[in-house]
């Protein structure tokens, strides 16, 4: 069998077997939504026990979270390179880690921002 021919069998093998795959997943969807209905009743329960944080941030990604709590941990305020180390991040990452999630942050006035001498600057909780 030539090499070529025996690729083409094979591509046409997965194809098929994707096929398959996928109307086997089609139908095993069906009972699942009945299954996250029987669940449903049970999450907003769990929502209310956290809906004190999350109300009030509701469009954070975990990592602005991580950011904003070690800030409001921080009263005194807190630098960049120790919220990522406080993070857990390496010495020399730790700054540009924190930083994305202080511009979001800023903007949705969150966190206020302070200049202190030169070019060193801490972040408050608001």
């Amino acid at each position: 069998m030539r090499l070529a021919h025996k690729r083409n069998v094979q591509l046409k093998l997965k194809k098929q077997v994707k096929a398959t795959v996928a109307n086997l997943v089609a139908s095993n969807k069906a009972p699942k939504p009945v299954v996250e209905k029987k669940v449903a009743p049970k999450a907003p329960a769990a929502e209310k026990v956290a809906a004190p944080k999350a109300a009030a941030n509701p469009e954070l990604t975990p990592k602005q979270q991580q950011v904003l709590d070690i800030v409001v941990a921080n009263p005194e305020g807190i630098n960049p390179k120790g919220i990522g180390l406080a993070a857990g991040q390496e010495d020399g990452k730790a700054a540009a880690w924190a930083t994305g999630a202080l511009k979001k942050l800023l903007e949705d006035n969150l966190v206020v921002k302070e200049q202190i001498a030169g070019n060193k600057v801490i972040y408050k909780a608001k």
